[in-house]
């Protein structure tokens, strides 16, 4: 009875290791948990995504500055392209106008 939810446990934790890290979406922090990533290829990698429109191919990761074949080789199962993230309106919505209120009888 106890393995039920051993197993179940197991399952889940094999899933999220085996997680494959988004090029296009993924934050620093998530490409500084890579293996061989520090903050500073972290941040060379955001910055080549920025400059060139995202990822088209997890072959292109070769192309940042400072990962060499033999990295990209070792990063390579953990990495996936998909499309890129969509801004939300929730996110746009630090530079739009702010909604007006009903005016109404101001209270004492």
């Amino acid at each position: 009875m106890f393995r039920l939810p051993f197993v179940v446990v197991a399952a889940l934790a094999s899933q999220l290791a085996c997680a494959a890290v988004n090029l296009n979406t993924a934050t620093k922090e998530e490409l500084v948990a890579l293996s061989g990533i520090g903050p500073a290829k972290a941040q060379a990698i955001l910055d080549y995504r920025a400059q060139h429109g995202g990822f088209k191919s997890v072959e292109e990761l070769k192309d940042v500055k400072g990962i060499g074949a033999r990295r990209f080789e070792k990063l390579k199962p953990e990495l996936t392209v998909g499309p890129a993230a969509v801004k939300t309106a929730a996110k746009d919505a630090k530079g739009a106008p702010a909604v007006p209120k009903p005016e109404g009888r101001p209270r004492n």
